[in-house]
């Protein structure tokens, strides 16, 4: 079939990933587009060269940072698996975050936060943002509309969500918390990362969705990448305008290994969500484990706005464990298990295992839980060998613990 030929239905996510961002599989030559690297553009004459000025919001090559045909395709298929119409790309996860943010507020300005937001997020409101005369106010992630609309100050131009957070997985009624800020004049920006095609941003209320392509797109723990995307003009010119000024940039190496890591995403996502579902349904009948903070696992916090607004989830989850163990019980677990990393970031391949008590910074009076927090990423390995890692693990945690756990 000719590549000018629309099938008459949207095909399904991973056929599209296999397909977009590249020249068609009627087109000769190599499967995969190039990299184009560059900092000058070059131009037949002066009338050319301004034309390509005044198409600015267009892709249109002008200079490097303003990006090339590797950052193009990379672009379109992030905006295609999202549902917007247009991306920026920057450097990194936390560049996607501070970008937008910094696009929509200034001096005078408020901004509301969940009380769950990604550390790093929450410190750029605390540091340069409020050095900037930007007031940030943190509320509970499970607030409801009414109680969001209690916050909602005349000069409210962002409430930011992120559902679930990265640590403690509240889910939020983004939709509700979206009419609300809409009714008040205010942008809703989006941390979809957990969410990534599983939660469609534009369908549910938000103008600004975030991506840290470091996780999932890329899959492999090796490139730190980060998106924007927006829905409108409006807000993809103010996104785009905004990152230019802060001299945002991605390596157009790391975009086409982004490129080629969502080729097989959804093949890994899929894999990785049905392990996680089977790893957090057997920590969850532990007795040793108090909790398991999964919102794909009935029961679990959230399950029921998650069961209503997701199509999936990805392999991000938390365990809380019995009142009885201590910080230091819990670190030795952690530290015995064999197959998961002891560190942060998450989407890759590798399984890891991160302790979160005493690590989250809360000031809205959330997150309290029974006992000592686990943060579990589960990666491509097998979800018995897995289990079997976690098993003797427990055991340690038992051993150091004073308590007995039966």
């Amino acid at each position: 079939m000719p590549d000018d030929m629309k099938p008459k239905t949207k095909p399904g996510l991973a056929t599209r990933l296999s397909h977009a961002g590249r020249a068609g599989t009627h087109a000769h030559g190599f499967v995969n587009p190039a990299v184009h690297r560059g900092s000058t553009v070059l131009y037949p004459d002066v009338a050319t060269r301004q034309a390509a000025g005044d198409k600015r919001l267009d892709q249109y090559m002008i200079y490097g940072t303003m990006g090339g045909p590797t950052h193009y395709a990379l672009e379109d298929v992030i905006a295609e698996i999202e549902g917007g119409t247009r991306c920026q790309l920057v450097g990194t996860g936390l560049a996607a975050v501070t970008t937008p943010l910094l696009a929509y507020l200034k001096s005078g300005d408020h901004c509301l936060m969940p009380d769950s937001v990604y550390g790093p997020a929450r410190g750029f409101a605390t540091g340069l943002m409020a050095g900037c005369g930007i007031e940030t106010g943190f509320y509970d992630p499970c607030i409801d509309a009414a109680g969001l609309e209690a916050l909602m100050q005349p000069n409210t131009k962002v409430v930011y969500v992120e559902s679930p957070g990265s640590h403690t997985f509240e889910v939020q009624d983004v939709p509700a918390l979206s009419r609300v800020a809409h009714a008040h004049g205010a942008k809703v920006l989006m941390d979809n990362t957990w969410g990534f095609h599983h939660f469609q941003p534009f369908e549910h209320g938000v103008d600004v969705s975030i991506q840290a392509l470091t996780k999932y797109a890329v899959g492999h723990s090796d490139v730190l990448l980060g998106s924007i995307v927006t829905n409108s003009d409006e807000d993809w010119e103010r996104v785009r305008t905004t990152s230019l000024a802060l001299g945002m940039y991605a390596s157009p190496d790391d975009c086409w290994l982004a490129l080629r890591g969502l080729r097989t995403m959804a093949v890994r996502m899929e894999r990785q969500m049905k392990s996680a579902l089977e790893v957090a349904a057997w920590l969850q009948a532990r007795p040793e484990v108090a909790q398991v903070l999964h919102p794909g696992l009935p029961g679990a916090p959230g399950h029921d706005i998650w069961k209503r607004d997701f199509t999936g989830a990805c392999s991000l989850f938390g365990l809380v464990l019995q009142p009885g163990f201590s910080q230091e019980a819990a670190h030795a677990m952690t530290n015995s298990l064999q197959l998961f990393g002891i560190g942060a970031s998450w989407g890759g391949y590798e399984s890891l295992a991160l302790p979160t008590t005493g690590f989250i910074s809360r000031t809205a009076g959330t997150g309290h839980l029974v006992g000592q927090t686990i943060r579990l990423h589960i990666g491509l390995e097998s979800p018995a060998d897995l289990m079997a890692d976690l098993e003797q693990g427990l055991a340690v945690l038992r051993s150091n613990s004073l308590t007995p756990h039966t």
